[in-house]
């Protein structure tokens, strides 16, 4: 969801190491519907889940375009053994004229779900959680308390001198459970 976190995963910084490389990706908001996001305990990271399709839940993200082959292994690496690549349909949102419109592809942070003006459905996929219910917290997650508290973590300055966010994560650790599939 985060573009920084995003770069430092496929190109190890949190900006693009070069205009050519920036303009490889395009970022937007977007939302998954008959999903829910979670926070997962003892981490900064969320899991979503597939909900049943009469309840009203969603998630908003991003939707990113031109990953190469070798940027979505990375992913697979990172996302680790915790979660499943899987097709989904999702709605791009459209830009609101508030202004503010943040990190590029975040959108507005402070936007509620109801001001969401949805455009066009796509295919994408997504990581889905699989490591159990049991290592979930009730709660929903909140991205903009991540970027405000967590981020940090995750790239940056503090990222860099202590590699604490990338540590974290049983995907770096070694604990892979599979192998990237095909990729689409």
């Amino acid at each position: 969801m985060a573009p920084p976190v995003l770069h430092r995963v496929i190109w190890g910084s949190q900006t693009p190491p070069t205009p050519a490389h920036a303009s490889l990706l395009h970022i937007r908001p977007a939302i998954l519907h008959a999903h829910q996001r979670h926070k997962v305990k003892h981490a900064d990271y969320p899991a979503i889940l597939p909900t049943q399709a009469t309840a009203n839940t969603s998630v908003r993200g991003t939707l990113v375009t031109g990953l190469t082959d070798g940027d979505i292994w990375r992913l697979d690496i990172f996302e680790g053994s915790e979660y499943q690549r899987q097709k989904v349909r999702v709605r791009v949102l459209e830009s609101q004229p508030r202004g503010g419109d943040g990190e590029e592809g975040m959108g507005d942070l402070e936007q509620t779900q109801g001001e969401n003006v949805e455009g066009e459905e796509v295919e994408a996929e997504t990581y889905i959680w699989i490591a159990g219910a049991q290592r979930l917290e009730p709660e929903e997650w909140d991205f903009a308390e991540f970027v405000r508290e967590k981020m940090k973590r995750w790239v940056g300055r503090e990222a860099a001198e202590t590699d604490e966010g990338f540590q974290g994560r049983p995907s770096i650790n070694g604990a892979i459970a599979h192998q990237p599939q095909g990729v689409v």
